[in-house]
């Protein structure tokens, strides 16, 4: 068990989400990146596996209203108490379709490390049903923007989200992790609704069609298991990439640069934007 997460549950929670507030942007340079690709005047915008907050408070300022969904029945209750008033909090785990299921916990924890899931693997030994609802059955209008963050259940939760992605076709920001399940089927079906991908492992973005993710986190799989505080420490070492950027087709997030298949692809290709009036 890592040093934040034998501490973490022994400091009050407004204080765990003020640190998480500070260490994130380091600890996912896509969180401090939020500019490169949220529209300017957000609307929506929704987090999915909220946490302890850190994207949900980020997020706040930027969009007019933020829609966080966290299972956890204590992290929601904390949210509700620590988010801004445009921030509103649904106590479910996101699904292909409405329900209950089984949220599984590591030993020794309750949600605080952030490894719950719906998918049990073999660090799960405890868990508790909580509410499943689609992402399409949350009421939302002019979604902007989604994060997802499911250890797991990513596929699920896009098909449950199959009409938001048509109508809206926001900007999205998924956590995937080669080591817990195929990462091709996402890739798969969000290309089949008009994305393409993205992602951030140093200073530029680079087309995702043009970075091999699950050889990367092969490499880089002893980062994974080093924990928060460690991995925010500056020259930490290698940085693990398990975030991706999925635009619609046409659109880049800032400070992309082409790699070589989009070169290939589009040698003069027109210069894109991730705004919606193309600034």
């Amino acid at each position: 068990m890592t040093l934040a997460a034998r501490v973490g549950p022994l400091l009050p929670a407004p204080v765990v989400g003020r640190i998480a507030q500070l260490l994130y942007p380091r600890f996912e340079p896509e969180l401090a990146r939020l500019d490169d690709y949220l529209p300017q005047g957000c609307r929506t915008a929704v987090d999915i596996g909220g946490w302890y907050g850190p994207w949900s408070r980020r997020l706040a300022p930027r969009a007019r209203d933020v829609v966080t969904v966290e299972p956890v029945p204590h992290l929601a209750r904390t949210l509700e108490r620590i988010t801004p008033s445009n921030v509103r909090v649904v106590q479910a785990a996101t699904s292909e379709r409405p329900g209950t299921a089984r949220l599984w916990f590591p030993e020794g924890d309750a949600g605080t490390r952030g490894l719950s899931s719906l998918i049990r693997r073999d660090i799960h030994t405890h868990g508790v049903d909580v509410t499943c609802i689609p992402v399409d059955e949350l009421a939302l209008h002019d979604v902007d923007f989604i994060k997802i963050d499911v250890d797991g259940s990513e596929l699920a939760t896009l098909r449950g989200a199959t009409r938001t992605l048509d109508r809206d076709h926001p900007a999205l920001l998924i956590e995937l992790e080669a080591r817990i399940q195929p990462t091709a089927p996402i890739v798969d079906l969000l290309t089949a609704h008009g994305y393409r991908g993205w992602v951030l492992p140093s200073a530029s973005w680079l087309p995702l069609d043009d970075f091999d993710l699950a050889a990367h986190q092969e490499a880089t799989s002893h980062v994974a298991s080093a924990g928060l505080l460690r991995r925010v420490l500056p020259f930490a070492g290698p940085r693990y990439v398990n975030s991706v950027l999925f635009l619609q087709e046409g659109l880049r997030p800032r400070g992309a640069r082409p790699g070589p298949h989009q070169r290939r692809r589009s040698p003069e290709g027109p210069p894109i934007s991730p705004l919606p009036n193309g600034e």
